[in-house]
């Protein structure tokens, strides 16, 4: 054996990483973790109240129907509403509800319900949400939270604050068993700072997914960030502070000029952000690439990192890990299992009378820079600074 072969050898031992085999062997620690599901873990009722919903929203998603609302034993779903009369009956026969209301500005004038659920169109989403609180109503409502107005931002933290009432944004990574375990382990301090993160939401499509007034078609695609941007914003707490992005052209027509409503030439944008940590972060959405449609990420800190359910790090005893429990008529529903988790969560937050986790200020963090970023990928990646929105 050569001089060079076994300084080497003496020099991977000292690291405590032996032979190659180290890594599948376990020699550096990484851990394979396995929460209990949301759904197999024992919930315990603390009220029989019931918040009266109503539900609107029954596009190409279905997504009105989606959350099990109507299983939630806390929950009465009071009526549904939908713009087209056949989608409407549709939300109402799996809501089991009989009132039903040609539109949302109808149905949040009724005084019976609390709280309402907007599956509507991601353009109307802050309208929407502006709307039914003024009306004395609850919000919970599908992502982003925004549509690509920072004004509209503005308008929707100070329509919750003059309010009071719940407002929660609906993103699914959240309550995906890999994100709320990063979180709580960030929160152990597991992590230590995050010196790097990413976040992707893959989507590849070979033509725009169906959208009332064709919304979807040729959208900037950092407009919809939220699935990625969980990954650092609800992991920590924490805030993106500036971002630096570059966009994929499309070659489908409609990103070809005069293609789309917005003049957006991009089917891909990764955005690299500069976080409060003095970190950085990764975050993309794209289209393109053939085949592969997922929501996932990864955090490296300075006491750990974590890459799906494979954690390394300092900390020895994790906590717990598991997204909360649902009630067993409550399905855990699709996304990774979030959908429940999400519901169950807007419903307890209204009935303890707490902010919901996800509130205004998180769902603009999640989502108000990747409106900076495909700004920044116009300008061919300059540097922008991220609005901040705190409590």
């Amino acid at each position: 054996m050569s001089d060079g072969a076994i300084e080497r050898r003496r020099f991977l031992a000292g690291m405590g990483l032996g032979a190659i085999g180290g890594l599948a062997t376990g020699t550096f620690g990484i851990r394979s973790l396995a929460p209990e599901p949301a759904s197999a873990r024992k919930w315990e009722p603390t009220t029989d109240r019931k918040v009266r919903f109503g539900i609107i929203g029954y596009g190409t998603c279905q997504f009105g129907a989606k959350f099990g609302f109507q299983d939630h034993p806390n929950v009465e779903i009071v009526a549904v509403s939908d713009l087209f009369p056949e989608r409407r009956e549709g939300l109402a026969k799996e809501c089991r509800c009989e009132k039903t209301y040609e539109s949302l500005e109808v149905l949040v004038k009724d005084p019976k319900i609390e709280a309402v659920f907007l599956a509507t169109d991601a353009p109307q989403h802050a309208r929407h949400a502006i709307l039914a609180l003024e009306h004395g109503k609850h919000v919970l409502t599908a992502v982003p939270a925004v549509w690509g107005s920072i004004e509209e931002a503005e308008q929707l933290v100070e329509t919750v604050k003059k309010t009071g009432l719940k407002y929660m944004m609906a993103e699914t990574s959240c309550y995906r068993p890999d994100c709320y375990a990063m979180r709580q382990i960030y929160r152990a301090g597991g992590f230590g700072r995050l010196v790097y993160s990413e976040g992707e939401y893959f989507h590849y499509i070979t033509e725009p997914i169906p959208s009332y007034k064709g919304w979807r078609i040729g959208a900037p695609p950092l407009w919809y960030p939220t699935h990625s941007t969980a990954y650092y914003i609800w992991v920590t707490g924490k805030r993106f502070t500036s971002v630096s992005c570059t966009g994929f052209r499309g070659e489908r027509a409609e990103y070809r000029p005069g293609g789309n409503r917005y003049e957006n030439p991009f089917a891909d944008e990764v955005a690299l952000f500069e976080t409060t940590e003095g970190g950085i972060s990764r975050m993309l959405m794209g289209k393109s690439v053939r085949g592969k449609t997922i929501e996932t990420g990864r955090v490296f800190g300075e006491r750990g990192w974590m890459d799906g359910m494979n954690y390394a790090g300092a900390l020895e005893k994790l906590p717990d890990i598991s997204v909360p429990p649902i009630p067993p008529s409550v399905p855990a529903g699709g996304h990774g299992g979030s959908h429940g988790p999400i519901a169950h969560e807007f419903v307890s937050a209204i009935l303890e009378d707490r902010e919901p986790l996800v509130n205004v200020y998180e769902a603009l963090a999640m989502t108000v820079p990747g409106i900076v970023a495909h700004r920044s990928a116009l300008r061919e990646g300059e540097r922008l600074k991220v609005p901040q929105f705190g409590p």
